[in-house]
Parts: C-alpha cells; sequence; structure tokens
C-alpha cells in the first residue's frame, strides 16, 4: 500500500516517523518533512548519541520502536553528506 500525502511535492516519506543513520555516532528519529539536496528535514526530532546513556544506537532503536520516543527539537536538518540510511520507524523489528 502507497502512502498518500497532502503534499505529494514533498516526497513520499513526507509525515511519516523515520529512523535517519549517519556516519558517525548519531542516530536521528522524527516526523519526516523533505528529503532534500542539502539533507532530511525532520520536526518533532529526537537524536541520540551511540552509547549515550548506555545505550548503542540499535538498542535505541529498538526501545523507540517499542515505546516511541522523546521529542527534543522541533525542527532538525540532517545533513545529507552525513546521511547513512532513511527508513521508516515502523519497519524496524527489534
Amino acid at each position: 500500500m502507497r502512502h498518500r500525502t497532502f503534499h505529494p511535492d514533498r516526497g513520499e516519506l513526507h509525515g511519516i516517523t523515520v529512523v535517519v543513520d549517519t556516519d558517525g555516532p548519531e542516530l536521528f528519529v522524527g516526523r519526516c518533512d523533505q528529503v532534500l539536496p542539502e539533507g532530511v528535514v525532520l520536526h518533532d526530532a529526537d537524536v541520540h548519541v551511540d552509547g549515550e546513556q548506555g545505550r548503542s544506537k540499535v538498542e535505541y532503536l529498538d526501545r523507540a520502536a517499542q515505546v516511541g520516543f522523546w521529542k527534543k527539537h522541533d525542527r532538525i536538518l540532517v545533513p545529507a553528506d552525513r546521511v547513512v540510511s532513511i527508513r521508516r520507524l515502523a519497519d524496524h523489528r527489534p
């Protein structure tokens, strides 16, 4: 089933809660607004740094998929040159 959006110019992930992994220690989770040449724009987002609170990226992601995450940022731009992957949080299976 394809996701339909009221803003087709924003891309198929617009409005979907996504996970953006980076080439560094950061992992971002938030509602995707747009994927631009400059990077990924997220709203109502959280960022996890590998090892923070004793959790790896995978452990943080497992927990976020099970119980959700706390919004810490209204808007974040994850630079395109740092993005390794972007996927739906709902597709993650702990």
